[in-house]
């Protein structure tokens, strides 16, 4: 089932659970092991450490570095500080896969992530995401709330 459909079939069950229970906001999982920019990381093999900064001011929205280079192979600990006001998160997919879970957040806004590949993080609090990156190309990192990513809140990672 394509990633769209199960994010949508995800989303929708998460939401009427949430509504019927009167719980937390519904939390989007991937549905699946298939990621398009390699797999979770190993946490008993080494990683480089990369720290990305999330920021919020003057009416911009931003990460520090926003372009990454790895190499195949590679294992990445990402540690997200949200120096912002701001929630922010980090989902890290292709453009396009992006674009569209974009469009599913817009339905339901209050969605959050704790994923292999995605964190919502509060504001002024920290991270950590684990991601061996098995796959070469160019991938998006992003910040999915609606108008975040408008906002500018987005970079890219080099897999070479």
């Amino acid at each position: 089932m394509p990633i769209h459909k199960t994010a949508a079939m995800i989303a929708a069950i998460a939401l009427s659970s949430a509504a019927l229970f009167a719980t937390s906001p519904p939390s989007y999982s991937h549905g699946g092991d298939d990621y398009s920019a390699g797999e979770p990381g190993n946490p008993k093999k080494a990683a480089r450490v990369i720290i990305v900064t999330m920021a919020d001011a003057d009416g911009k929205m931003s990460y520090f570095p926003n372009r990454i280079e790895v190499r195949k192979g590679e294992q990445i600990k990402f540690v997200l500080k949200n120096n912002g006001a701001l929630e922010h998160e980090f989902m890290l997919a292709t453009v396009k896969e992006n674009a569209e879970h974009a469009e599913l957040m817009k339905k339901f806004p209050e969605m959050e992530h704790d994923d292999p590949n995605a964190k919502s993080i509060k504001p002024k609090e920290s991270a950590e995401l684990l991601w061996q990156f098995t796959k070469t190309g160019e991938f998006q990192f992003a910040c999915l709330i609606p108008g975040h990513l408008e906002a500018g809140m987005h970079g890219s990672v080099i897999v070479k």
